[in-house]
């Protein structure tokens, strides 16, 4: 973020590890994502939709949680993908994140009609959130973060 009347000196977030919990929501042979642009790299991503796990919650209600309040809709975890530890740089600043993955599918009644991308809100922050081909995940044609998402999915899908 921008230093307020600073001659444009950037401000960085804190140093810290975030807790995440991490919703691979599939639909229809397809995941919901939430689209990114790192200005430093060049790079478009897609990351699942979640976020910070609070105080005293578990990250699968976590993972529910984000969810309904990010996209509106019921989720439900389908299975644990594991617990990764993400060190990256995101426009030029360093990250820290451990991110806990769920496989999450919607809760009966819950579905959308279709696969038209998804308005989502972040806090009052407004994103996209777009339905992946599942395929195009795994074969890497998409740029999915965590690093080795799609290869943890894969082993999953495989593992049905």
């Amino acid at each position: 973020m921008e230093a307020g009347g600073g001659g444009g000196r950037r401000r960085t977030a804190p140093k810290r590890v975030r807790a995440l919990a991490l919703a691979v929501l599939l639909y229809r042979d397809h995941v919901l994502c939430a689209e990114g642009y790192d200005v430093v790299k060049g790079e478009q991503f897609y990351r699942p939709l979640g976020g910070a796990i609070e105080f005293g919650e578990g990250a699968a209600e976590a993972a529910v949680r984000e969810l309904a309040e990010e996209i509106g809709r019921a989720v439900e975890v389908r299975a644990s993908l594991g617990v990764t530890e993400n060190r990256f740089e995101f426009n030029g600043a360093p990250g820290h994140e451990v991110c806990f993955e769920f496989v999450c599918e919607f809760a009966p009644g819950a579905e959308p009609g279709d696969l038209a991308p998804i308005r989502a809100l972040e806090g009052k922050r407004g994103f996209v959130a777009r339905w992946l081909p599942l395929a195009e995940v795994l074969g890497g044609a998409h740029r999915a973060y965590p690093e080795g998402l799609p290869g943890r999915l894969a082993g999953w899908v495989n593992s049905l």
